[in-house]
């Protein structure tokens, strides 16, 4: 039987409207159908009832629905509010300001005739907004834009090499779960991530897949190269000054992670990432310096400077941790597998209501 896919996009502000309707034409013209489309607004009356009327139209499949948050403000509670509402078997994510390929849900759906995989994620590729990656930005942080960064996927290998790579964690924007891996361990948990009206927190999708691969022994979680999809870059993102707050971010976002599941766990594949990938780009970088070619010397000083903020990030998450230790961690649907709002109700229980480093 063809794997059912239910694809979630949570949108929250009408500045992206084209955007959103790229997206959804683009989950509507797969190549695997999609079972359903679940369009998600984050607390915005507004966008809620202006794509309500411009989904009516005969254009569009039935199965595409639009919904309203039905947890607090954020990303995490708006794809809680898609898993519960899902009927397909596997759940894939995409973000708002993003298309997929054509063939993005059919290499999803063939990973998961194993059936210990559980998660399996894709490539993301910039589209930038001045129409080409500035020449002082590293490969290495694509991942500040929401995308696959150098060293994510194994280097090519010639034409029998496999597409796929066992991690540790996907990457939320471009990306599919097993139903039933929710209801294993509960849905993303609302203290971390982005809630829209602060910093660019993220790491919700390592915090689930850790506590996945804790609660399902043999627990397989893959990225396949060949599921692409085409995220933009506003031109703000393209600015140091959001990639300096975005990498603090990330910091602060990791000492949340390490926080809910434990250092061990939630720093193992960065080490690597740190020790291995980011010096090979610093070399990469003095080494272009010397040739003399454009934008060596800016790539080579961005890593070390987002090493520097990320850390800081880190270090100033970890004190504050500290400094509230014995109170309750407040991430939902933690180690024990509850559930919090939206994705309890998939449960039938009752309830009170992305990264780097992914490569294990």
């Amino acid at each position: 039987m063809s794997v059912r896919v239910s694809v979630v996009i949570c949108a929250y502000t009408e500045d992206r409207w084209g955007d959103i309707l790229a997206a959804a034409a683009s989950v509507r013209d797969q190549s695997h159908p999609a079972h359903e489309t679940l369009l998600v607004v984050d607390h915005n009356p507004a966008l809620l009832a202006r794509l309500h009327a411009h989904f009516a139209s005969p254009e569009w499949p039935a199965a595409l629905r639009v919904l309203a948050n039905a947890g607090p403000r954020g990303l995490s509670a708006g794809r809680n509010t898609g898993i519960a509402e899902a009927t397909g078997e596997v759940i894939a994510f995409l973000d708002d300001d993003a298309v997929a390929e054509r063939d993005w849900l059919l290499h999803f759906a063939e990973n998961y005739a194993d059936p210990k995989v559980l998660a399996v994620g894709g490539r993301t590729e910039p589209v930038w907004s001045s129409g080409r990656r500035p020449a002082w930005f590293p490969e290495e942080f694509d991942w500040v834009v929401g995308c696959a960064y150098l060293g994510l996927f194994p280097a090519d290998g010639g034409a029998g090499r496999s597409h796929t790579v066992r991690v540790r964690n996907v990457l939320g924007g471009n990306a599919s779960f097993r139903k039933e891996a929710f209801e294993a361990v509960g849905g993303f948990a609302t203290t971390i991530g982005r809630d829209r009206g602060k910093r660019p927190l993220g790491c919700e999708e390592t915090e689930l897949c850790i506590r996945l691969s804790r609660a399902v022994p043999g627990a397989v979680l893959l990225l396949d190269d060949r599921s692409v999809i085409h995220h933009r870059v506003p031109a703000g993102r393209e600015r140091f000054a959001y990639f300096r707050s975005r990498t603090y971010a990330e910091g602060l976002s990791k000492a949340l992670v390490a926080r809910s599941v434990g250092a061990r766990d939630g720093l193992s594949a960065e080490r690597r990432y740190a020790t291995r990938v980011l010096p090979a780009g610093v070399a990469r970088g003095v080494r272009d310096t010397l040739l003399r070619r454009p934008g060596g010397a800016g790539r080579a000083g961005a890593i070390v400077a987002g090493v520097a903020t990320t850390t800081y990030g880190y270090a100033l998450g970890r004190v504050r941790a500290l400094r509230d230790r014995g109170r309750p961690a407040g991430t939902t649907g933690g180690p024990a597998g509850a559930a919090d709002g939206a994705t309890a109700r998939a449960r039938g229980e009752s309830s009170s209501a992305g990264s780097e480093g992914a490569v294990a």
